[in-house]
């Protein structure tokens, strides 16, 4: 393995998506891009409002000087989530996710220091699989996934329909990296932007919870999920879940078992709760992530590892091995020594 550190949770949206998509809009009709003095836009079918596009999304440079002051040699890059279209039809979310592969795989080429991410049509699991396998053989380092497969509509990870996804990924030995959405029908969480700080981490709790009580990560025991924000608030409610499974006698599959199957980034910005995650999930199962380019994203990624008083060899699971490990970086990635 080669002694780089790796970001595992970073966004980017390339400059390719808009350069490009007039000469391949008539694939995805229900996409529609605004350019405005706000920046860019984007917008799917039943939108209320356009979704922003931030500058900082799409600029390397800038992310390149922080990569340096922060240590941290090479990232992993999904897109960014609320653009990913699971609102499409099916037919459109597959044009759509391949034309965003094909502009991230065309972005980052030259760029050894970042390796991406793909995304599938979730809305459609066998459609979903089709496009991980293209995007495995296009040497993305894995795929980042929504917690809602049809977007505002709804819909729950373990539905049987995705199936075709979830075999895909553990036949490929690709890692899927699980990823809150905006949360939706909560007007308490309006004020104070607690959509994001709280309402983020509920998404995610949600979502694997189903798929813990549905026994779905036991269904496919070579899956790699890595779950991010530390896995929300399942690390301090896996003992609500488990007292839970037992009132169901039966019902349900036992937590603790999917549980040891998963995986974590360390972006919780506290080290007595970086700590507690790794006494519940062992520290061989987290991983650097900063949310980067995101102002809730950790501007020093690294404090919070280091401050927790790891062992030498835990830290280096942490900061580089266990990525390594779980996925594919490319092979001329750029290395210090």
């Amino acid at each position: 393995m080669k002694p780089i550190v790796i970001d595992v949770h970073a966004h980017y949206s390339p400059a390719l998506l808009f350069e490009r998509f007039e000469a391949h809009a008539r694939d995805f009709p229900g996409v529609k891009i605004a350019r405005g003095g706000n920046g860019t836009q984007l917008s799917f079918p039943g939108d209320a409002a356009p979704r922003a596009v931030t500058r900082e999304l799409g600029e390397l440079q800038t992310r390149l000087s922080w990569m340096d002051a922060n240590g941290i040699d090479h990232q992993l890059l999904g897109g960014w989530v609320e653009g990913y279209g699971y609102d499409l039809p099916a037919g459109e979310g597959l044009a759509w996710s391949r034309f965003q592969n094909a502009c991230m795989r065309d972005a980052l080429s030259s760029q050894p220091r970042f390796t991406p991410l793909a995304t599938v049509p979730l809305q459609d699991g066998k459609r979903a699989g089709e496009v991980l396998a293209e995007a495995m053989a296009d040497e993305f380092a894995g795929v980042m996934i929504g917690t809602l497969p049809k977007g505002a509509a709804g819909d729950n990870l373990d539905d049987a329909s995705l199936d075709p996804f979830w075999d895909a990924a553990a036949q490929l030995g690709a890692a899927v990296y699980l990823h809150p959405q905006a949360f939706c029908g909560q007007s308490r969480l309006d004020d104070y932007r607690l959509d994001n700080a709280i309402g983020r981490l509920e998404d995610t709790s949600i979502a694997v919870a189903r798929l813990l009580y549905s026994g779905h990560l036991l269904r496919f025991p070579k899956l790699k999920l890595v779950l991010s924000h530390g896995g929300g608030t399942l690390p301090y409610a896996l003992g609500r879940l488990v007292r839970g499974h037992e009132n169901l006698k039966g019902k349900a599959a036992d937590p603790r078992a999917g549980w040891a199957a998963m995986y974590f980034d360390s972006c919780v910005f506290d080290t007595d709760a970086l700590r507690y995650l790794a006494r519940k999930a062992g520290p061989d199962r987290i991983m650097l992530g900063s949310d980067a380019p995101f102002p809730m994203g950790d501007p020093a990624p690294r404090k919070v590892i280091e401050a927790a008083a790891f062992t030498a060899e835990e830290t280096d699971a942490i900061l580089s091995r266990t990525a390594q490990q779980v996925f594919r970086v490319r092979p001329d990635c750029w290395c210090r020594s």
